[in-house]
Protein backbone atom coordinates (compact mmCIF):
# COMPACT_ATOMS: atom_id res chain seq x y z
CA UNK A 1 0.00 0.00 0.00
CA UNK A 2 2.56 2.51 0.94
CA UNK A 3 4.35 2.08 -2.50
CA UNK A 4 1.44 1.49 -4.53
CA UNK A 5 -0.06 5.07 -3.90
CA UNK A 6 2.58 7.38 -4.69
CA UNK A 7 3.44 4.95 -7.66
CA UNK A 8 -0.01 5.40 -9.66
CA UNK A 9 0.00 9.00 -8.50
CA UNK A 10 3.04 9.30 -10.12
CA UNK A 11 2.00 7.74 -13.21
CA UNK A 12 -1.52 8.84 -13.40
CA UNK A 13 -0.01 12.83 -13.20
CA UNK A 14 2.76 12.34 -15.74
CA UNK A 15 0.26 10.54 -18.41
CA UNK A 16 -2.46 13.45 -17.46
CA UNK A 17 0.52 16.18 -18.47
CA UNK A 18 1.57 14.14 -21.26
CA UNK A 19 -2.02 13.83 -22.35
CA UNK A 20 -2.58 17.74 -22.19
CA UNK A 21 0.90 18.66 -23.96
CA UNK A 22 -0.11 16.37 -26.73
CA UNK A 23 -3.37 17.52 -27.19
CA UNK A 24 -1.96 20.93 -27.42
CA UNK A 25 -0.21 20.26 -30.14
CA UNK A 26 -2.52 18.27 -31.92
CA UNK A 27 -4.87 21.39 -31.52
CA UNK A 28 -2.54 23.66 -33.14
CA UNK A 29 -1.53 21.76 -35.53
CA UNK A 30 -5.26 21.04 -37.17
CA UNK A 31 -8.48 21.37 -34.53
CA UNK A 32 -10.88 19.58 -37.34
CA UNK A 33 -8.39 16.40 -36.99
CA UNK A 34 -8.21 17.01 -33.27
CA UNK A 35 -11.95 16.97 -32.83
CA UNK A 36 -12.16 13.86 -35.12
CA UNK A 37 -9.81 11.93 -32.85
CA UNK A 38 -11.38 12.66 -29.74
CA UNK A 39 -14.09 10.06 -31.27
CA UNK A 40 -12.15 7.64 -29.98
CA UNK A 41 -12.19 7.94 -26.61
CA UNK A 42 -14.82 7.18 -25.86
CA UNK A 43 -15.54 3.93 -27.26
CA UNK A 44 -11.88 2.92 -26.15
CA UNK A 45 -13.46 3.81 -22.13
CA UNK A 46 -16.55 1.90 -23.01
CA UNK A 47 -14.54 -1.30 -24.37
CA UNK A 48 -12.48 -1.06 -21.12
CA UNK A 49 -15.04 -0.96 -18.87
CA UNK A 50 -17.15 -3.83 -20.24
CA UNK A 51 -13.98 -6.30 -20.56
CA UNK A 52 -12.86 -4.99 -17.05
CA UNK A 53 -16.04 -6.23 -15.37
CA UNK A 54 -15.99 -9.64 -17.62
CA UNK A 55 -12.28 -9.77 -16.80
CA UNK A 56 -12.84 -9.52 -13.35
CA UNK A 57 -15.71 -11.91 -13.07
CA UNK A 58 -14.09 -14.82 -14.87
CA UNK A 59 -11.13 -14.52 -12.55
CA UNK A 60 -13.43 -14.78 -9.61
CA UNK A 61 -14.88 -17.98 -11.22
CA UNK A 62 -10.98 -19.41 -12.08
CA UNK A 63 -10.41 -18.89 -8.35
CA UNK A 64 -13.60 -21.00 -7.09
CA UNK A 65 -12.40 -23.41 -9.84
CA UNK A 66 -8.97 -23.82 -8.66
CA UNK A 67 -10.37 -23.76 -5.22
CA UNK A 68 -12.78 -26.77 -6.00
CA UNK A 69 -10.06 -28.78 -7.93
CA UNK A 70 -7.81 -28.14 -4.60
CA UNK A 71 -10.44 -29.23 -2.12
CA UNK A 72 -11.52 -32.09 -4.06
CA UNK A 73 -7.99 -33.65 -3.84
CA UNK A 74 -7.57 -32.73 -0.14
CA UNK A 75 -10.49 -34.60 0.84
CA UNK A 76 -9.48 -37.42 -1.37
CA UNK A 77 -5.75 -37.89 -0.16
CA UNK A 78 -7.13 -36.91 3.48
CA UNK A 79 -9.83 -39.24 3.61
CA UNK A 80 -8.26 -41.98 1.72
CA UNK A 81 -8.63 -44.81 4.08
CA UNK A 82 -12.19 -44.43 3.36
CA UNK A 83 -12.00 -43.77 -0.45
CA UNK A 84 -10.66 -47.25 -0.48
CA UNK A 85 -12.97 -48.99 2.00
CA UNK A 86 -15.86 -48.03 -0.27
CA UNK A 87 -13.86 -48.38 -3.57
CA UNK A 88 -14.77 -45.00 -5.07
CA UNK A 89 -11.40 -44.05 -6.17
CA UNK A 90 -12.79 -44.36 -9.74
CA UNK A 91 -15.73 -42.09 -8.41
CA UNK A 92 -12.78 -39.46 -6.72
CA UNK A 93 -10.98 -39.50 -10.03
CA UNK A 94 -14.02 -38.27 -11.85
CA UNK A 95 -14.78 -35.76 -9.75
CA UNK A 96 -10.86 -34.46 -9.80
CA UNK A 97 -11.63 -34.68 -14.09
CA UNK A 98 -14.59 -32.60 -13.68
CA UNK A 99 -13.32 -30.21 -11.49
CA UNK A 100 -9.86 -29.84 -14.28
CA UNK A 101 -12.37 -29.46 -16.69
CA UNK A 102 -14.12 -26.66 -15.31
CA UNK A 103 -10.96 -25.01 -14.97
CA UNK A 104 -9.72 -25.16 -18.40
CA UNK A 105 -13.02 -24.44 -19.72
CA UNK A 106 -12.95 -20.79 -17.77
CA UNK A 107 -9.13 -20.24 -18.88
CA UNK A 108 -10.40 -20.64 -22.41
CA UNK A 109 -13.42 -18.10 -21.92
CA UNK A 110 -10.52 -15.86 -20.02
CA UNK A 111 -7.90 -16.38 -23.30
CA UNK A 112 -11.16 -16.12 -25.63
CA UNK A 113 -12.42 -12.69 -24.36
CA UNK A 114 -8.82 -11.43 -23.87
CA UNK A 115 -7.90 -11.83 -27.54
CA UNK A 116 -11.18 -10.35 -28.83
CA UNK A 117 -10.42 -7.26 -26.88
CA UNK A 118 -7.40 -7.21 -28.39
CA UNK A 119 -8.76 -7.25 -31.39
CA UNK A 120 -11.20 -4.81 -30.66
CA UNK A 121 -8.52 -2.01 -29.62
CA UNK A 122 -6.74 -2.81 -32.73
CA UNK A 123 -9.59 -2.57 -34.95
CA UNK A 124 -10.65 0.90 -33.32
CA UNK A 125 -6.97 2.27 -33.72
CA UNK A 126 -6.92 1.16 -37.31
CA UNK A 127 -10.27 2.86 -37.92
CA UNK A 128 -9.81 5.68 -36.60
CA UNK A 129 -6.36 6.12 -38.48
CA UNK A 130 -7.69 5.67 -41.60
CA UNK A 131 -10.35 7.83 -41.11
CA UNK A 132 -7.97 10.67 -39.82
CA UNK A 133 -5.99 9.72 -43.21
CA UNK A 134 -8.98 10.41 -45.60
CA UNK A 135 -9.46 13.54 -43.81
CA UNK A 136 -6.12 14.70 -43.61
CA UNK A 137 -5.58 13.94 -47.50
CA UNK A 138 -8.74 16.38 -47.91
CA UNK A 139 -7.50 19.38 -45.66
CA UNK A 140 -4.03 18.54 -47.74
CA UNK A 141 -5.65 18.83 -51.13
CA UNK A 142 -7.88 22.12 -49.67
CA UNK A 143 -4.10 23.75 -48.76
CA UNK A 144 -4.85 23.80 -44.69
CA UNK A 145 -2.49 21.30 -43.83
CA UNK A 146 0.69 20.56 -45.07
CA UNK A 147 1.94 16.87 -45.53
CA UNK A 148 4.64 17.15 -42.53
CA UNK A 149 1.90 18.27 -40.51
CA UNK A 150 -0.34 15.36 -41.20
CA UNK A 151 2.53 13.14 -39.97
CA UNK A 152 3.60 14.83 -36.98
CA UNK A 153 -0.34 14.90 -35.91
CA UNK A 154 -0.73 11.19 -36.59
CA UNK A 155 2.40 10.74 -34.48
CA UNK A 156 1.07 12.71 -32.11
CA UNK A 157 -2.11 11.56 -31.84
CA UNK A 158 -0.31 7.78 -31.55
CA UNK A 159 1.62 8.60 -28.58
CA UNK A 160 -1.57 10.41 -26.73
CA UNK A 161 -3.69 7.39 -27.51
CA UNK A 162 -1.36 5.13 -25.26
CA UNK A 163 -1.58 7.96 -22.78
CA UNK A 164 -4.92 7.69 -22.79
CA UNK A 165 -5.07 3.83 -22.25
CA UNK A 166 -2.47 4.27 -19.10
CA UNK A 167 -4.80 7.06 -17.90
CA UNK A 168 -7.89 5.27 -17.83
CA UNK A 169 -6.10 2.31 -16.48
CA UNK A 170 -3.94 3.76 -14.08
CA UNK A 171 -7.27 5.75 -12.45
CA UNK A 172 -9.40 2.59 -12.32
CA UNK A 173 -6.85 0.47 -10.98
CA UNK A 174 -6.60 3.54 -8.11
CA UNK A 175 -10.37 3.77 -8.07
CA UNK A 176 -10.33 -0.10 -6.94
CA UNK A 177 -7.62 -0.29 -4.41
CA UNK A 178 -9.45 2.63 -2.74
CA UNK A 179 -12.39 1.09 -2.58
CA UNK A 180 -10.41 -1.87 -0.90
CA UNK A 181 -8.54 0.45 1.21
CA UNK A 182 -11.80 1.65 2.39
CA UNK A 183 -13.27 -1.92 3.23
CA UNK A 184 -9.85 -1.89 5.08
CA UNK A 185 -10.08 1.38 6.81
CA UNK A 186 -13.67 0.48 7.49
CA UNK A 187 -12.63 -2.69 9.61
CA UNK A 188 -9.75 -0.99 11.46
CA UNK A 189 -11.61 1.78 12.58
CA UNK A 190 -14.89 -0.32 13.98
CA UNK A 191 -15.07 -0.43 17.84
CA UNK A 192 -15.67 -3.94 18.89
CA UNK A 193 -19.23 -3.88 21.05
CA UNK A 194 -17.91 -5.91 23.87
CA UNK A 195 -16.96 -5.60 27.91
CA UNK A 196 -13.44 -3.84 28.60
CA UNK A 197 -10.87 -7.00 28.94
CA UNK A 198 -11.37 -8.25 32.86
CA UNK A 199 -8.35 -8.14 35.37
CA UNK A 200 -9.78 -10.05 38.13
CA UNK A 201 -7.16 -13.36 39.09
CA UNK A 202 -7.76 -14.17 42.46
CA UNK A 203 -5.21 -16.42 44.10
CA UNK A 204 -8.17 -18.55 45.42
CA UNK A 205 -11.19 -19.62 43.02
CA UNK A 206 -14.18 -22.01 44.20
CA UNK A 207 -15.57 -22.55 41.06
CA UNK A 208 -19.47 -21.75 41.47
CA UNK A 209 -21.02 -21.08 38.58
CA UNK A 210 -24.17 -19.03 37.75
CA UNK A 211 -26.31 -18.91 34.42
CA UNK A 212 -28.86 -16.00 35.82
CA UNK A 213 -31.30 -15.74 33.10
CA UNK A 214 -28.90 -16.09 29.85
CA UNK A 215 -30.00 -16.13 26.81
CA UNK A 216 -28.02 -15.84 23.48
CA UNK A 217 -28.70 -15.07 20.13
CA UNK A 218 -26.01 -15.87 17.32
CA UNK A 219 -25.23 -11.96 15.12
CA UNK A 220 -25.75 -13.77 12.14
CA UNK A 221 -29.34 -14.45 13.31
CA UNK A 222 -30.42 -12.11 15.92
CA UNK A 223 -33.89 -12.82 15.39
CA UNK A 224 -33.36 -16.55 15.96
CA UNK A 225 -32.66 -17.09 19.88
CA UNK A 226 -30.33 -19.90 20.96
CA UNK A 227 -30.66 -20.51 24.50
CA UNK A 228 -33.78 -18.57 26.30
CA UNK A 229 -33.65 -17.45 29.88
CA UNK A 230 -31.51 -20.25 30.90
CA UNK A 231 -30.96 -20.16 34.95
CA UNK A 232 -28.98 -22.65 36.85
CA UNK A 233 -26.14 -23.03 38.84
CA UNK A 234 -23.22 -25.23 38.89
CA UNK A 235 -21.34 -26.30 42.44
CA UNK A 236 -17.86 -27.58 42.98
CA UNK A 237 -17.41 -31.25 43.86
CA UNK A 238 -20.50 -31.86 42.01
CA UNK A 239 -20.68 -33.28 37.89
CA UNK A 240 -23.40 -32.13 36.07
CA UNK A 241 -24.42 -33.87 33.10
CA UNK A 242 -25.94 -31.40 30.23
CA UNK A 243 -27.90 -33.27 28.04
CA UNK A 244 -30.57 -32.56 24.83
CA UNK A 245 -31.28 -32.81 21.27
CA UNK A 246 -28.58 -31.98 18.76
CA UNK A 247 -28.95 -27.99 18.03
CA UNK A 248 -30.52 -27.49 21.45
CA UNK A 249 -27.54 -25.34 22.55
CA UNK A 250 -25.40 -27.50 24.42
CA UNK A 251 -22.09 -26.26 23.13
CA UNK A 252 -23.26 -22.43 22.78
CA UNK A 253 -23.30 -23.03 26.53
CA UNK A 254 -19.95 -24.30 27.04
CA UNK A 255 -18.90 -21.39 24.58
CA UNK A 256 -20.70 -18.94 26.84
CA UNK A 257 -19.00 -20.58 30.14
CA UNK A 258 -15.87 -20.06 27.97
CA UNK A 259 -16.66 -15.93 27.60
CA UNK A 260 -16.01 -17.31 24.17
CA UNK A 261 -19.50 -15.33 23.36
CA UNK A 262 -21.34 -12.36 25.40
CA UNK A 263 -24.38 -13.36 25.83
CA UNK A 264 -27.29 -10.72 24.99
CA UNK A 265 -29.85 -11.39 28.39
CA UNK A 266 -28.31 -12.29 31.70
CA UNK A 267 -25.38 -12.98 33.21
CA UNK A 268 -22.97 -15.75 32.97
CA UNK A 269 -21.13 -15.90 36.98
CA UNK A 270 -17.84 -17.16 37.99
CA UNK A 271 -17.76 -17.07 42.19
CA UNK A 272 -20.18 -14.17 41.52
CA UNK A 273 -18.07 -12.39 39.08
CA UNK A 274 -19.15 -12.25 35.57
CA UNK A 275 -17.02 -14.17 33.18
CA UNK A 276 -15.63 -11.54 31.45
CA UNK A 277 -14.39 -9.65 34.61
CA UNK A 278 -11.85 -12.34 34.59
CA UNK A 279 -8.61 -11.41 33.25
CA UNK A 280 -8.34 -14.03 29.61
CA UNK A 281 -5.48 -16.05 30.50
CA UNK A 282 -6.14 -17.06 34.33
CA UNK A 283 -10.00 -17.71 33.20
CA UNK A 284 -9.16 -20.11 30.02
CA UNK A 285 -6.47 -21.55 33.05
CA UNK A 286 -9.44 -22.00 35.71
CA UNK A 287 -12.25 -22.93 33.22
CA UNK A 288 -11.25 -25.47 30.41
CA UNK A 289 -12.71 -27.47 27.79
CA UNK A 290 -12.16 -30.86 26.51
CA UNK A 291 -13.71 -31.40 23.25
CA UNK A 292 -15.24 -34.58 22.06
CA UNK A 293 -12.60 -34.31 19.04
CA UNK A 294 -9.63 -33.95 20.56
CA UNK A 295 -7.53 -30.86 18.80
CA UNK A 296 -3.24 -31.55 18.57
CA UNK A 297 -1.23 -29.10 16.79
CA UNK A 298 2.06 -30.39 14.82
CA UNK A 299 5.34 -30.42 17.65
CA UNK A 300 5.88 -32.52 20.45
CA UNK A 301 3.70 -34.74 23.15
CA UNK A 302 5.21 -31.78 25.57
CA UNK A 303 4.34 -28.82 23.03
CA UNK A 304 0.47 -30.16 23.01
CA UNK A 305 -0.17 -31.11 26.79
CA UNK A 306 2.12 -27.75 28.00
CA UNK A 307 -0.03 -25.62 25.42
CA UNK A 308 -0.72 -22.18 25.79
CA UNK A 309 1.51 -22.40 29.07
CA UNK A 310 4.34 -20.02 29.44
CA UNK A 311 6.43 -22.06 31.91
CA UNK A 312 5.52 -25.49 33.08
CA UNK A 313 8.10 -28.22 34.24
CA UNK A 314 8.40 -31.68 32.48
CA UNK A 315 7.22 -33.43 35.85
CA UNK A 316 4.10 -31.42 35.36
CA UNK A 317 3.26 -32.49 32.57
CA UNK A 318 4.10 -35.80 33.46
CA UNK A 319 2.05 -36.03 36.31
CA UNK A 320 -0.69 -34.70 33.70
CA UNK A 321 0.01 -37.24 31.59
CA UNK A 322 -0.43 -40.10 34.13
CA UNK A 323 -3.44 -38.64 35.66
CA UNK A 324 -4.75 -39.09 32.01
CA UNK A 325 -3.59 -42.34 31.72
CA UNK A 326 -1.30 -41.29 28.65
CA UNK A 327 2.50 -41.73 30.61
CA UNK A 328 2.28 -45.53 29.32
CA UNK A 329 2.47 -44.74 25.84
CA UNK A 330 4.57 -41.84 26.10
CA UNK A 331 7.12 -44.13 27.89
CA UNK A 332 7.08 -46.26 24.68
CA UNK A 333 7.88 -43.68 22.32
CA UNK A 334 11.08 -42.80 20.90
CA UNK A 335 11.81 -39.94 22.22
CA UNK A 336 9.83 -40.02 25.29
CA UNK A 337 7.94 -36.34 25.78
CA UNK A 338 9.66 -35.15 23.00
CA UNK A 339 8.17 -37.40 20.51
CA UNK A 340 6.78 -35.23 17.17
CA UNK A 341 2.96 -36.15 17.13
CA UNK A 342 2.93 -34.96 13.08
CA UNK A 343 0.14 -33.12 12.02
CA UNK A 344 -3.50 -32.59 13.96
CA UNK A 345 -1.68 -35.71 15.75
CA UNK A 346 -1.76 -37.98 12.56
CA UNK A 347 1.49 -40.22 14.35
CA UNK A 348 -1.13 -41.09 17.44
CA UNK A 349 -4.50 -43.37 17.71
CA UNK A 350 -7.80 -41.54 18.54
CA UNK A 351 -7.57 -42.52 22.22
CA UNK A 352 -4.17 -41.57 22.56
CA UNK A 353 -5.13 -38.14 20.73
CA UNK A 354 -7.77 -38.23 23.41
CA UNK A 355 -5.56 -39.17 26.54
CA UNK A 356 -3.27 -36.12 25.34
CA UNK A 357 -6.14 -33.42 25.04
CA UNK A 358 -7.42 -34.61 28.51
CA UNK A 359 -3.46 -34.29 29.94
CA UNK A 360 -3.55 -30.73 28.33
CA UNK A 361 -6.59 -29.92 30.48
CA UNK A 362 -5.56 -31.30 33.34
CA UNK A 363 -2.17 -29.50 33.40
CA UNK A 364 -3.87 -26.37 34.16
CA UNK A 365 -5.58 -27.81 36.99
CA UNK A 366 -8.78 -26.25 36.11
CA UNK A 367 -11.44 -25.39 38.65
CA UNK A 368 -14.12 -25.75 36.23
CA UNK A 369 -13.65 -28.36 33.48
CA UNK A 370 -15.57 -29.10 30.65
CA UNK A 371 -16.35 -32.54 29.11
CA UNK A 372 -17.59 -32.59 25.73
CA UNK A 373 -18.16 -36.64 25.84
CA UNK A 374 -14.27 -36.58 26.15
CA UNK A 375 -14.51 -40.42 27.35
CA UNK A 376 -15.76 -41.64 23.55
CA UNK A 377 -11.79 -42.80 22.80
CA UNK A 378 -11.23 -44.03 26.02
CA UNK A 379 -10.72 -47.61 27.79
CA UNK A 380 -12.74 -48.00 31.36
CA UNK A 381 -9.24 -48.07 33.36
CA UNK A 382 -8.54 -44.58 31.92
CA UNK A 383 -12.19 -43.49 32.18
CA UNK A 384 -12.03 -44.65 35.88
CA UNK A 385 -8.26 -42.56 36.22
CA UNK A 386 -10.41 -39.12 34.62
CA UNK A 387 -13.43 -40.04 37.09
CA UNK A 388 -10.86 -40.32 40.17
CA UNK A 389 -9.37 -36.96 38.92
CA UNK A 390 -12.72 -35.26 38.95
CA UNK A 391 -13.53 -36.69 42.36
CA UNK A 392 -10.30 -35.30 44.06
CA UNK A 393 -10.02 -31.82 44.83
CA UNK A 394 -13.86 -30.25 44.79
CA UNK A 395 -13.89 -29.78 41.19
CA UNK A 396 -16.84 -28.29 39.42
CA UNK A 397 -17.67 -30.49 36.61
CA UNK A 398 -19.82 -29.99 33.42
CA UNK A 399 -20.05 -32.72 30.91
CA UNK A 400 -22.07 -32.89 27.50
CA UNK A 401 -23.57 -35.78 27.79
CA UNK A 402 -24.12 -38.20 25.07
CA UNK A 403 -24.17 -41.21 26.52
CA UNK A 404 -26.52 -43.41 28.84
CA UNK A 405 -23.09 -44.15 31.90
CA UNK A 406 -22.44 -40.43 32.26
CA UNK A 407 -25.77 -39.39 32.80
CA UNK A 408 -26.08 -41.69 35.67
CA UNK A 409 -22.87 -40.88 37.17
CA UNK A 410 -24.18 -37.39 37.49
CA UNK A 411 -25.13 -35.17 40.98
CA UNK A 412 -26.99 -32.94 38.91
CA UNK A 413 -28.76 -33.28 35.17
CA UNK A 414 -29.88 -30.11 32.74
CA UNK A 415 -32.02 -30.93 29.87
CA UNK A 416 -32.33 -28.56 27.17
CA UNK A 417 -34.77 -28.53 24.17
CA UNK A 418 -34.68 -25.96 22.26
CA UNK A 419 -32.66 -23.75 23.93
CA UNK A 420 -34.42 -24.06 26.95
CA UNK A 421 -34.05 -25.78 30.50
CA UNK A 422 -37.36 -28.26 31.22
CA UNK A 423 -38.84 -28.36 34.35
CA UNK A 424 -38.98 -31.68 36.33
CA UNK A 425 -42.44 -32.14 35.66
CA UNK A 426 -42.78 -31.52 31.88
CA UNK A 427 -40.10 -33.92 31.79
CA UNK A 428 -41.65 -36.29 33.33
CA UNK A 429 -44.33 -36.14 31.41
CA UNK A 430 -42.73 -37.73 28.30
CA UNK A 431 -41.31 -40.47 27.70
CA UNK A 432 -37.04 -39.27 27.45
CA UNK A 433 -33.92 -40.21 29.08
CA UNK A 434 -34.55 -38.33 32.25
CA UNK A 435 -37.98 -39.72 33.43
CA UNK A 436 -36.84 -43.13 32.82
CA UNK A 437 -33.83 -42.08 34.72
CA UNK A 438 -35.70 -40.81 37.52
CA UNK A 439 -38.53 -43.93 37.85
CA UNK A 440 -35.40 -46.15 38.19
CA UNK A 441 -33.90 -44.06 40.88
CA UNK A 442 -37.47 -44.25 42.91
CA UNK A 443 -38.00 -48.01 41.94
CA UNK A 444 -37.47 -50.13 45.10
CA UNK A 445 -35.08 -52.50 45.40
CA UNK A 446 -35.20 -55.71 43.94
CA UNK A 447 -38.36 -54.69 41.99
CA UNK A 448 -38.94 -55.36 38.44
CA UNK A 449 -37.01 -53.30 36.30
CA UNK A 450 -39.00 -50.95 34.27
CA UNK A 451 -39.33 -51.71 30.69
CA UNK A 452 -38.53 -49.02 28.32
CA UNK A 453 -40.92 -47.15 25.90
CA UNK A 454 -41.08 -48.79 22.37
CA UNK A 455 -40.20 -45.44 20.64
CA UNK A 456 -37.04 -45.10 23.26
CA UNK A 457 -35.26 -48.24 21.89
CA UNK A 458 -32.91 -50.61 24.01
CA UNK A 459 -30.30 -49.57 26.81
CA UNK A 460 -27.15 -50.33 24.00
CA UNK A 461 -28.69 -47.13 21.80
CA UNK A 462 -28.16 -44.40 23.89
CA UNK A 463 -28.13 -41.88 20.87
CA UNK A 464 -31.95 -42.77 20.66
CA UNK A 465 -32.58 -42.46 24.40
CA UNK A 466 -31.41 -38.72 23.75
CA UNK A 467 -32.25 -38.03 20.56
Amino acid sequence: MSLWLPLNANVLLRSLVKVLGLFGFMLSLSPRLTLLSLLQMPLTIAAEKVYNARHLAVLREIQDAVARAGQVVREAVGDLQTVRSFGAEEEEVCRYKEALERCRQLWWRRDLEQALYLLLRRMLNLAMKVLLLSCGLQQILAGDLTQGGLLSFLLYQENMGSYVHTLVYVFGDMLSNVGAAEKVFYYLDRQPDLPPPGTLAPSTLKGVVKFQGVSFAYPNCPDQPVLKGLTFTLHPGQMTALVGPNGSGKSTVAALLQNLYQPTEGQVLLDEEPVSAYEHHYLHQQVVLVGQEPVLFSGSVRDNIAYGLKSCSDEKVMAAARAARAEEFINEMEHGLYTDVGEKGNQLAVGQKQRLAIARALVRDPRVLILDEATSALDAESEQALQDWKSHGNRTVLVIAHRLHTVQNADQILVLKQGELQEHAQLMEGEDLYSYLVRQNQRPEGGTPETLPPSQGHLSDPEELLL
